[in-house]
């Protein structure tokens, strides 16, 4: 009798891969070891009936800041970047202080700081004598021969801004397996200065070098207000300032990036990319109007495009909305961007844009933006972040969640202003996470009543994710949260038709609330089903399912 069974169920499956038979590439054949599909948007569903996606936002640690400015040198605490390293669990942080002129030094104005931790908690600042401090400002009179200072600023018209920084363990130059890109002023090959981009390179992400070809673009200062220049028209300008007895420059290019930046390896492009700040023109064509996101990509990390604009703000968005700065990260076969969306705090004519909370966005092919979630803020503010939150591209990923490090200061997003140095003032390096990959779930809504269903369904759903090659797949595992239900899995051809043994009540329940619930069936592995391509169906009783891993 189980003989008979078991060439029925042989007979079944070869009848299923006649149906679902489909030619597979050899890059289909060349698979990674896991392949975890996010349910952050439908690029992985085919359909979905009576559910509804939920976006979260990371948890914040409650005591936060995790660094603190507690140093001569920081006045106020924003821009950073952090690697952890996976062998050694040792955290790496690097995060701008800005010192104003408590030090008359202009290369000191505005630096970059170390620190390290153990436990991505308590940060420990390594007193190096790489660079010093000296200043007459009270309470810190005195000289610093040993500051956390790990780069300066190359003295140029205006501020060194920013650290991005990126670990590459496999550069084949020890010295670079470091990278940094920050913003600053230096002269070009013809003794002109230019704002812009400029690198600087590492063994031990402790000291640097900078590339001697800084600047490595050119990017706008100033100009608010002022029409585009005509074609080969000098874009440098400068005049006296009476009032503030001084030399005013001004650097006049449009469509240029701005003041900020942050780097990642693009994987699925084989590129190194900058997302960041771009300047639009203003309603009657007037330059410096406010700021859009572009995109800049090379090859060498030296040589860099002319930026693409690729998401501004748009009719959904308050008149006084812009985006400060757009860092990007790849994950999952999918872009995201902690958007440093900055408004005004009132909607008055001319309410200057110095409130900023980070809206989530995302891009499976990093040029076409989704906003899904405009309202929430990703990173809830705290005291020590009222007024500005500075993302980056570097979350840190652990077995059980993604940790986020960003900087934040009570006053005023932009300009700092005289909270700056009010006695009010906080700043520092904040800390939020999240559970692994949860960043949106999709549940059951709480009633489907359409005239097409026998009876209402209450917290009923399903998902139906596209034909998916489960050659060499051995197990699959479900994020999910079912403490108060249950998922159940079944398998479909390709054309739609469900399959022996591998239905909805083949499958064993998922209960519980689970990173990793495993799938499986009561008679039959996944193994046995044959070459081929499937669909998987998620049935949802009043549970939540944030995404699906395939184990080969």
């Amino acid at each position: 009798m189980l003989r008979i069974e078991q060439l029925h169920f042989a007979l079944n499956l070869f009848l299923v891969c006649l149906l679902s038979a489909v030619s597979i590439s050899h890059a289909e054949d060349a698979k990674p070891q896991a392949r975890t599909l996010l349910l952050v948007d439908d690029h992985h569903i085919l359909y979905r009936a009576g559910t509804r996606r939920v976006f979260y936002h990371a948890n914040v640690y409650k005591e936060n800041p995790v660094v603190r400015e507690d140093q001569p040198w920081e006045l106020a605490i924003a821009w950073s970047s952090i690697h952890r390293n996976p062998q050694t669990g040792l955290y790496q942080l690097w995060y701008q202080a800005y010192a104003g002129g408590r030090d008359p030094r202009k290369t000191h104005r505005c630096v970059v700081c170390y620190a390290e931790s153990e436990d991505g908690i308590q940060f420990a600042k390594p007193m190096l004598k790489l660079h010093d401090f000296k200043t007459d400002r009270k309470p810190w009179e005195g000289t610093f021969p040993e500051t956390n200072i790990v780069l300066l600023a190359s003295g140029g018209y205006g501020d060194r801004y920013c650290n991005s920084v990126l670990f590459e363990p496999d550069e084949t130059d020890p010295a670079r397996r470091y990278k940094m890109l920050y913003y600053d002023f230096s002269a070009d090959d013809q003794k002109q200065e230019w704002p812009g981009w400029h690198a600087a390179f590492s063994p031990d992400g402790i000291h640097w070098s900078k590339s001697p070809r800084n600047p490595l673009n050119q990017t706008a200062y100033g100009g608010r207000t002022q029409q585009p220049l005509l074609v080969k028209e000098n874009p440098y300008k400068e005049q006296w300032d009476k009032r503030k007895k001084f030399m005013r420059k001004q650097w006049l290019l449009p469509l240029s990036m701005s003041d900020a930046v942050d780097v990642f390896y693009d994987p699925k492009q084989k590129e190194y990319a900058v997302y960041g700040k771009c300047w639009l023109n203003g309603p009657d064509g007037g330059l410096a109007w406010k700021h859009a996101m572009a995109r800049s990509h090379s090859q060498d990390f030296l040589s860099w495009s002319a930026p693409e604009i690729v998401c501004s703000p748009d009719d959904q968005d308050a008149a006084n909305t812009e985006f400060h700065n757009s860092p990007v990260f790849f994950y999952h076969d999918c872009y995201f961007c902690l958007n440093q969306i900055l408004r005004a705090r009132g909607e008055t004519v001319g309410a200057k844009a110095d409130l900023m909370h980070i809206e989530l966005m995302i891009s499976r092919d990093g040029i076409h933006w989704n906003r899904p979630c405009r309202e929430l803020s990703f990173i809830p503010q705290q005291p020590f972040s009222s007024g500005g939150i500075f993302t980056n591209a570097t979350p840190v990923f652990l077995q059980d969640s993604i940790q986020f490090y960003y900087g934040g200061y009570t006053s005023g997003a932009i300009g700092g202003g005289s909270k700056l140095t009010d006695a009010s003032q906080q700043s520092g390096v904040g800390l939020a996470t999240l559970p692994l990959d949860r960043f949106a779930g999709i549940r059951p809504v709480e009633l489907s009543a359409q005239s097409t269903l026998k009876k209402p369904l209450r917290n009923i759903g399903q998902i139906t994710l596209k034909p998916l090659d489960l050659k060499g797949v051995q197990e699959i595992t479900v994020n999910a949260d079912a403490k108060a239900g249950q998922i159940q899995v079944e398998v479909l051809t390709a054309e739609g038709f469900r399959i022996p043994g591998y239905t909805k009540a083949d499958c064993n329940p998922l209960t519980g609330d689970s990173l990793a619930h495993r799938v499986d069936w009561k008679n039959h592995a996944l193994t046995e089903l044959p070459a081929g391509k499937y669909m998987l169906r998620l049935h949802l009783n009043n549970a939540e399912v944030f995404a699906i891993t395939l184990q080969d």
